[in-house]
């Protein structure tokens, strides 16, 4: 069928037939569709909408559109597991997820994505480590994950290129916030990773993408319907990005206090949580647990006894990292010329923040881009945040410490805390991280 025709019968809101997405998607991937083709073909996606059928074919289509990793010549003696997350400020989950999985037996190719917009990326945090390579070849991702465990990387050009295609031109055609290209977006990459059990964290608040919880859950409800027709069983959790994910915000911090969290020090409660809650829900997935209360006891157990540490370890080494990076972060990762605490001048208890705008101040510090080609400075960020409900000011601890190149850069972003950090004389009610887990 003429594309024109496919894109037609979409925006007269008719449901096409997996023949026709596989078609334009294959005419996508080939250049044989135009851009201003796949910009109509989003716009009446957006407009008109996709049923569920639908969507498992657009996604499974664009999954296939280039290499499909396949496990199988490596008979690995577990299950192939990973996790995706929507994106938030200090969120260096998947910095603990992926060798505490590994050290409990299961496998973890972990694709990951640079900072996008007010959100810190994994790939730039693994970046911040010297050494590292976080885009290595085929043969080096895929011997990394047989003999460590897990490799944390870039997502190479070959696997699902149709989405690297469609999403450049749904940035510049007002069509991202499609429900059914997002799925389909994020599930591409994941179905063409070759995995057996998939974990969602879909994040909502004033720091995550989705800020309402309803249109998060949404999201959760199409991935993890999308995922579980295309044949990858997937659990999704909503998780709540109203305030920074743990005790950082940056790249080399997030890395030094992933660290502190695998050797069991200074564990940020609201961080364990998710953590522990997003890695037990694999693990059943991947039947490496037989239920959350297992998957807790033999998450507490690789932490205690190091074993995750070392997964951590074996994989930094194995991608070029510093063998000893574990028991020496300070000594390679960067530290920021300007490091000083900052307390706001009225004493009182943090109770609500614009998380979004303390991602955008990061940003602007350097520690993340405003266009694709800056460079970023892995060194500034925060640490030492202070969580909703406790005591900030004289007297009492700081809001956060600051990592700047300079002192104007502090001062910047002392300015941004004072206007994204609310203080009151109040104690703010504790909401539940874990707002929400959607299943097939």
């Amino acid at each position: 069928m003429l594309p024109q025709e496919i894109i037609r019968r979409k925006r007269d809101g008719q449901q096409l037939s997996e023949a026709e997405i596989q078609e334009f998607i294959a005419g996508v991937t080939a250049g044989e569709i135009t851009e201003g083709q796949v910009a109509a073909f989003c716009m009446a996606t957006l407009l008109k909408g996709m049923d569920m059928a639908e969507r498992v074919a657009l996604t499974s289509a664009m999954a296939r559109s280039g290499t499909v990793m396949d496990w199988k010549d490596l008979n690995l003696p577990g299950p192939i597991l990973d996790k995706h997350s929507t994106g938030g400020v200090g969120d260096k989950v998947s910095l603990m997820l992926a060798p505490i999985v590994a050290a409990l037996g299961g496998f973890v190719p972990m694709l990951s994505g640079r900072g996008l917009g007010h959100t810190g990326g994994t790939l730039d945090k693994m970046d911040s480590i010297p050494g590292y390579v976080s885009q290595p070849d085929t043969a080096l991702f895929r011997k990394t994950v047989q003999e460590t465990g897990c490799a944390i990387i870039g997502a190479t050009p070959d696997l699902a290129p149709a989405d690297r295609i469609i999403y450049a031109i749904r940035d510049v055609t007002a069509t991202v916030e499609s429900l059914d290209l997002i799925t389909a977006s994020i599930l591409s990459k994941k179905l063409a990773a070759g995995l057996d059990g998939l974990v969602m964290d879909v994040k909502f608040g004033t720091g995550a993408f989705m800020q309402k919880d309803e249109d998060a859950e949404a999201l959760a409800k199409s991935i993890v319907g999308v995922a579980n027709g295309a044949g990858l069983p997937t659990v999704g959790l909503l998780t709540d990005m109203n305030q920074v994910l743990g005790r950082t915000a940056g790249n080399a911090v997030e890395v030094r206090e992933a660290i502190q969290y695998l050797r069991g020090e200074q564990v940020d409660p609201r961080l364990h949580e998710v953590t522990a809650s997003l890695t037990g829900e694999l693990l059943i997935l991947g039947k490496l647990a037989t239920d959350i209360r297992d998957a807790r006891q033999k998450i507490a157990t690789v932490l205690e006894n190091g074993k995750a540490a070392e997964k951590f370890a074996q994989m930094v080494a194995a991608l070029g990292g510093p063998a000893d990076l574990i028991d020496n972060p300070d000594k390679y990762l960067a530290a920021a010329p300007v490091v000083r605490d900052f307390r706001p001048q009225t004493p009182g208890r943090v109770s609500a923040v614009n998380t979004r705008a303390i991602g955008i101040g990061i940003v602007e510090m350097g520690g993340g881009r405003a266009k694709p080609s800056d460079t970023v400075n892995h060194a500034v960020g925060l640490s030492n945040i202070a969580a909703v409900g406790e005591e900030v000011g004289p007297g009492a601890r700081p809001l956060a410490t600051i990592h700047a190149k300079d002192e104007d850069s502090w001062q910047k972003m002392a300015e941004t805390l004072k206007r994204a950090v609310m203080i009151s004389d109040r104690r703010a009610a504790q909401e539940d991280i874990i707002r929400l887990r959607v299943a097939a």
